[in-house]
């Protein structure tokens, strides 16, 4: 337990020197942008290649996953049965189901899984859940739905290509596979780069947080509150009870999973919903009120499950 305590008094004090950079005015919200677009399309993809190359392909392909991607499932399901009991349009249903099961495992879930679970390699189901299934997927529906032509087969397969973190985990995966040994050369630089993901993350979470927009009355406290508890209680639940009573996880792997799937929706859902117009505000403010659940949310699963 108090290796917990200490890896979120870590990623706290990170965060909190974000945010003082940016009171005192030495980081702006382009300062934020750049850290956080360095640590998404080079510092996080280093970071992945380095853990996944070393991982045993066994774990991430394991229980784990069956028990992540189970949690999202019974989210999704969810949220889905309830927009469209309440009539919600296409783009709408799929903007609230990613809000209520796309958990923000880059820019908060490597930080958990390497200072407060141990290791970083427990997030790789959870990312390649995400980025090669239910982005992909969630962004075909919305492109057909927004699109008066058919898409075809080549630009369904090439958009999860364009994801450096899809990409990442595709290399990484390649390479435990054949046991390929990176030169030192490459794997020398690569693991400085990938050094700095999580304090960029981190640091750039704490400017957003300072900087960021407190959220708006536009969307209806019911329902925010429904996706909200959707993420934060409904999918770390299912998450323990697949992993526990279907699949049988040990301790160690059923604390990763509940802790995993009680991480807050992920920032980039805002994105989507911006570049889809559907159902931002709704997006926007679920991220906030979701982040600020996830400390507590996950202190409990913790003390619950040590």
């Amino acid at each position: 337990m108090t290796g917990v305590f200490t890896g979120f008094a870590t990623i706290s004090v990170l965060i909190a020197l974000g945010a003082l950079l940016a009171q005192l005015k030495i980081l702006d919200q382009q300062g934020q942008r750049t850290l956080s677009t360095l640590a998404f399309y080079v510092a996080s993809p280093a970071l992945l290649i380095t853990v996944m190359d070393d991982s045993d392909l066994g774990f991430v392909f394991s229980g784990n996953l069956v028990a992540v991607a189970g949690a999202v499932l019974v989210s999704a399901t969810l949220i889905v049965t309830v927009a469209r009991l309440r009539r919600r349009d296409l783009g709408t249903t799929v903007v609230a189901t990613l809000c209520g099961s796309y958990a923000n495992a880059g820019n908060l879930g490597l930080p958990i899984a390497s200072y407060v679970l141990g290791d970083p390699i427990l997030v790789a189901p959870t990312l390649l859940l995400q980025m090669l299934v239910l982005q992909p997927l969630a962004l075909v529906i919305l492109d057909a739905d927004a699109s008066t032509t058919r898409l075809s087969f080549w630009a369904v397969v090439r958009r999860p290509l364009t994801n450096p973190i899809t990409v990442a985990s595709l290399i990484g995966v390649a390479l435990s596979v054949t046991d390929l040994d990176l030169p030192v050369a490459v794997s020398d630089p690569l693991d400085l780069v990938a050094g700095m993901a999580v304090p960029s993350m981190l640091i750039a979470y704490g400017v957003a947080l300072r900087l960021g927009p407190l959220p708006g009355r536009g969307v209806p406290p019911l329902d925010l509150a429904a996706v909200v508890a959707t993420k934060q209680v409904v999918q770390p639940v299912a998450a323990y009870v697949i992993g526990r009573f279907l699949l049988g996880l040990d301790a160690e792997a059923l604390l990763a999973v509940t802790v995993l799937s009680a991480l807050p929706t992920a920032q980039n859902v805002f994105v989507v919903a911006q570049r889809y117009d559907r159902a931002v505000l709704l997006a926007r403010d679920v991220i906030f009120v979701s982040t600020l659940a996830t400390v507590p949310a996950i202190m409990l699963v913790v003390l619950l499950l040590t």
